[in-house]
C-alpha cells in the first residue's frame, strides 16, 4: 500500500538577488577566529539554557527595549544578515548576549575577540539601518548558575564599524565566490546526473520515486523496502537529484552502525565514478575516539600539539581538504596530518561546507547534535536520510537517557583534588540518603529527589570552576563522571511521563546504587529534528506495525508511508517453522540437541554457508559447543563478545564462495543486519529465538508504561522489537533475484497469527507452519 505525497513546485530564483548570503555568526567564525583550539571553557550551556538565559536578560531591560532585531546589509554582492540580541534606542546601546558556565576571567582571549567581532558587525548593520553616527556596544556575559551579568561596553563611530565590517567581508569574499561557483557547478552536475547502472533493480525505482516526491512535497516519508533491492543507492540518488530543483543545501545520510556508513560511501563512490566531473563534497564523520591522534591529551593548545594554533592553520587545511576532494576518514586524516591539525575537529569545521555528510544518528538526533545545531543556526535546507530506521527507537532512547554509577563515583571521588572534596562528599551523602530505605534491588520513583539533584548541580559547578582554573584537566574517572553528570542534570530538567527514574542497587558488600533517568518515548525530542529538515526519509526492511514507529519516533502527522513490493518470490526461499522446539528460557537445555540435529541435517542435505542466530552469547556457546562436539567435521565459527572491526571482518570473510560451514551469531548483533552475503556466500539461516528482549524489571517497567501511553504494553516492549530482529536476520539470505536459500524459524510461537502477520508477505507462509 502506498500513500503518495504531492510535489510542490520549486520557488523561482529572485532576479537581482545577492551573489552570496552569509549569517553574521558564520562570517565572524570564518574571519575572526584565531589561535588555539581550546575546550577548557566548556561544556557550554545547553540550547535550552542559552535561550532561557537570553530571556532572563531581555526581561530585565526597560520599556522600549527591542529584542532579536533583524539586520542586514550588502557589500559587493555579499549579503550579511542576522539578529542582534537586543537594542535600547533610548540609550543608543546594542547588546550581544553570551551565556556561559565557569569562571569568566579564564575565558580564552580568542573567544572574547570573536564575540566582539560579532558585536561590531551588528553595530554597523544597526548604524546603517537607523542612520546612526555612533553606537554603544555591550558584551553581556550571563552566568546561567548565578544569574549574574558581567558587562563590557565601548562606544564606536559608525565609520569605524563600517571599516571593520568591510574588512571582514573582504576576507570572506574570495571564499564566497568559490562557494557560489561550487554550488552552481554542483547543481548543474546534479541536474544532469544519471543513475550509475544501466537500470534500477526491481523495487528500487519505486523507492527512488517516493523519495523524490517526498522532497518535492517538503514532507516526511516512512519507507519499508525489502533487503537486497539497494535501498542505499535508491534513497541517495533521488535525494541528490532533488537538490538543485528544491534548493537543498545539504544531505545528511545517517546510519546506526559502521557498515551502514560504508554502504553509503560506496554508493556515493559509484555515483561519482559514473559522473567524474560532478562537484560533490562528501564528508564522513567518525567518533572522536576513532579520529583522535592524541587520546591522552586535553583538547587545548597547552596540552595537544594539534590544538596549538588550530585556527591559524585551519584556513589552509580547509582549502586543501576541499581541493583534495577526499573527505572520508582516510582523506581527512591525511589533510589534517599535512597541516598538523586535529582530524576530528577539522571534520567538524568542514561540515559547514560539505554537500553530503555521512555519519551516525547522534550527529542529528541527540541532545547536543552538531548537524541539527548547524542546520538551525544557518537556516539550511537539508534532506535527511535515516538508514535502517528501525534502530532509531532504541538508539534515540539511549541518547535521552543517563546513568550514574555510585561505585565509579567513589573511585573518581577518591582521586579528586582537594578543592572538590567538599561538594563531592556532600553529593555522596545525598546519594546514600536517596536510596537508604530501598530494600529491593530495583525500584522506580516518581521523580528525581530534589536534594540529590541540587547536590549534583553544585558538584558540577565546582568541577566546572576547577576545570577553568586548571588547564591540565582532571583524572580520567572524574572527567568521565563529570560529563555523565552534566547529561543527567539536563535530562532531569526534561523529566516527564516519557521517562522513568529508577535506582538499582549494585552487587557487593558495600551498599552502592546506580541512578538512571531512562527515556522510553523519544518522540518529543525527534519531532523538532524532522521539522527542521526540508524532507526526511526513514527507511528499513522492518517498519511494522506503522503505529509503533509513529508513536515512538514522533513522526509528523503528515508523514507518508510507502511499502515497496518485494522483487523476490516464495520460490526463492524455503521458510520452515519448527514448532516442535521451544526456545523459551525454561526450555533452553532441552532445545540444544534438537537444534544441533537440525543444523547438521540441513548441512548434510545441502552443504554450504549458513548463519545460526541465538538470543544470547550464553545460548550461542551452548549450542555451538555441542555442535562442534557432535559434528567436528563441519566447519564452525562463532561471534565473540566485543569483536573489533578486524575480527568482524574475519568472521564475514569465512562466508566465501566455494567454502562451507556454519557461523554462530547473536540475533540483533553485528551480523544480524547491514551485511551483504549474496549468492553462494550464504544459502541459509537458522533463527532459534523470537528475539524478545530479556524479561527483567526494567523491561517490565517499559511494558507497563507502554500500556499506559499506547495501550499495547507487551507488543511495544517485547513482541515488535523481537520480530523486527528476526526479519532483519532472515533478510541476510536472499539478496538478489538469483539467490536461493532456506530459513528455519525455530520456536512454536512463529506459527501464531500475530507473528505471521509481521513476517514478509512474499515468504508465502499464510497461517500454516512446518513441524
Amino acid at each position: 500500500m502506498t500513500s503518495r505525497p504531492q510535489e510542490k513546485s520549486s520557488e523561482p530564483q529572485v532576479q537581482g538577488a545577492p551573489l552570496y548570503q552569509v549569517a553574521v555568526r558564520v562570517l565572524c567564525e570564518f574571519t575572526a577566529k584565531s589561535g588555539d583550539l581550546d575546550l577548557r571553557f566548556t561544556p557550554a550551556p545547553s540550547a535550552q539554557e542559552g535561550i532561557a538565559g537570553h530571556g532572563v536578560v531581555a526581561a530585565r531591560r526597560g520599556e522600549g527595549y527591542r529584542r532579536e532585531v533583524p539586520l542586514e546589509a550588502e557589500y559587493r554582492g555579499l549579503l550579511v544578515r542576522g539578529r542582534a540580541d537586543g537594542y535600547d534606542p533610548g540609550r543608543g546601546l546594542l547588546e550581544e548576549v553570551k551565556t556561559f558556565r565557569g569562571e569568566l576571567a579564564l575565558m580564552p582571549e580568542n573567544h572574547r575577540r570573536l564575540h566582539w567581532a560579532q558585536a561590531k558587525i551588528y553595530g554597523w548593520l544597526l548604524c546603517r539601518a537607523e542612520g546612526l553616527a555612533e553606537v554603544r556596544l555591550a558584551l553581556v556575559y550571563f552566568d546561567i548558575f548565578s544569574q549574574r551579568e558581567t558587562r563590557f561596553e565601548e562606544r564606536f563611530a559608525a565609520a569605524e564599524l563600517q571599516g571593520f565590517f568591510e574588512q571582514q567581508c573582504e576576507r570572506f569574499l574570495a571564499w564566497a565566490a568559490q562557494e557560489r561557483a561550487h554550488r552552481l557547478a554542483r547543481d548543474l552536475g546534479l541536474s544532469a546526473l544519471g543513475f550509475p547502472f544501466p537500470e534500477f533493480r526491481a523495487g528500487q525505482r519505486a523507492l527512488a520515486e517516493a523519495v523524490y516526491r517526498t522532497v518535492g512535497a517538503g514532507s516526511c516519508l516512512l519507507a519499508e523496502a525489502p533487503t537486497g533491492i539497494g535501498k542505499t543507492l535508491g534513497t541517495l540518488f533521488p535525494m541528490l537529484k532533488a537538490m538543485p530543483r528544491h534548493r537543498l543545501d545539504r544531505v545528511f545520510y545517517l546510519a546506526a552502525k559502521t557498515p551502514g556508513r560504508r554502504l553509503a560511501l560506496e554508493a556515493l563512490r559509484q555515483i561519482g565514478q559514473n559522473a567524474p566531473d560532478l562537484a560533490l563534497r562528501v564528508l564522513e564523520l567518525v567518533a572522536r575516539d576513532k579520529a583522535c591522534e592524541h587520546p591522552d591529551k586535553a583538547c587545548q593548545g597547552d596540552s595537544c600539539p594539534l590544538a596549538k594554533g588550530f585556527y591559524d592553520r585551519l584556513p589552509a587545511a580547509r582549502q586543501a581538504a576541499l581541493d583534495g576532494g577526499r573527505l572520508d576518514r582516510e582523506g581527512l586524516a591525511e589533510a589534517a596530518r599535512s597541516h598538523q591539525l586535529c582530524p576530528y575537529y577539522l571534520a567538524q569545521e568542514l561540515a559547514r561546507w560539505a554537500d553530503v555528510v555521512v555519519g551516525d544518528y547522534n550527529y542529528y538526533f541527540d541532545l547536543h547534535a552538531m548537524l541539527y545545531a548547524l542546520t538551525a543556526a544557518h537556516q539550511w535546507r537539508v534532506g535527511v536520510l535515516v538508514d535502517e530506521a528501525h534502530n532509531l527507537v532504541e538508539r534515540a532512547r539511549g541518547m535521552y537517557s543517563a546513568e550514574l554509577d555510585q561505585l565509579a563515583f567513589r573511585g573518581a571521588r577518591s582521586a579528586a583534588p582537594a578543592p572538590l572534596k567538599k561538594p563531592l562528599d556532600r553529593l555522596q551523602r545525598c546519594w546514600n540518603a536517596a536510596c537508604k530505605e530501598q530494600q529491593e534491588p530495583y525500584r522506580v520513583y516518581d521523580e528525581v529527589p530534589e536534594t540529590l539533584l541540587a547536590a549534583l548541580q553544585k558538584a558540577i559547578a565546582a568541577v566546572t570552576d576547577y576545570l577553568a582554573e586548571h588547564p591540565a584537566g582532571l583524572d580520567g574517572a572524574l572527567q568521565s563522571f563529570y560529563l555523565d553528570a552534566l547529561h543527567f542534570c539536563r535530562l532531569a530538567e526534561l523529566f516527564d511521563r516519557q521517562f522513568l527514574f529508577d535506582i538499582r542497587l549494585l552487587p557487593g558488600r558495600r551498599r552502592n546504587a546506580a541512578l538512571c533517568i531512562r527515556n522510553l518515548v523519544p518522540a518529543p525530542f525527534l519531532l523538532p529534528r524532522y521539522q527542521a529538515a526540508a524532507a526526511t526519509v526513514l527507511f528499513s526492511a522492518t517498519l511494522r506495525p506503522d503505529r509503533f514507529y509513529r508513536d515512538l519516533l514522533g513522526l509528523p502527522a503528515e508523514t507518508f508511508r510507502v511499502e515497496v513490493e518485494s522483487p523476490f518470490c516464495a520460490e526463492q526461499l524455503s521458510v520452515r517453522i519448527v514448532e516442535r522446539v521451544s526456545t523459551r528460557f525454561r526450555d533452553r537445555d532441552a532445545s540444544l540437541a534438537p537444534i544441533v540435529a537440525l543444523l547438521a541435517g540441513q548441512f548434510a542435505e545441502r552443504p554450504g554457508n549458513y548463519l545460526a542466530f541465538f538470543s544470547s552469547f550464553d545460548y550461542l556457546e551452548q549450542v555451538a559447543g555441542l555442535f562442534e562436539e557432535r559434528h567436528p567435521g563441519i566447519p564452525a565459527w562463532r561471534q565473540a563478545r566485543q569483536m573489533d572491526e578486524s575480527a568482524r571482518q574475519e568472521f564475514l570473510d569465512r562466508f566465501a564462495p566455494g567454502r562451507r560451514g556454519i557461523g554462530f551469531a547473536v540475533l540483533g548483533g553485528a551480523f544480524g543486519e547491514g551485511i551483504d552475503l549474496p549468492g553462494e556466500r550464504l544459502i541459509g539461516a537458522f533463527i532459534a529465538t523470537l528475539g524478545l528482549p530479556q524479561l527483567n524489571p526494567v523491561n517490565e517497567q517499559i511494558r507497563g508504561r507502554m500500556g499506559e501511553l499506547f495501550g499495547a504494553g507487551y507488543d511495544y516492549a517485547y513482541f515488535y522489537p523481537g520480530l523486527q530482529k528476526v526479519v532483519q536476520a532472515a533478510g541476510r539470505v536472499i539478496r538478489t533475484r538469483q539467490d536461493r536459500g532456506v530459513i528455519y524459524l525455530i520456536d512454536d510461537r512463529f506459527a501464531r497469527p500475530e507473528a505471521l502477520r509481521l513476517l514478509p508477505a512474499w515468504w508465502g507462509l499464510g497461517e500454516g507452519g512446518f513441524g
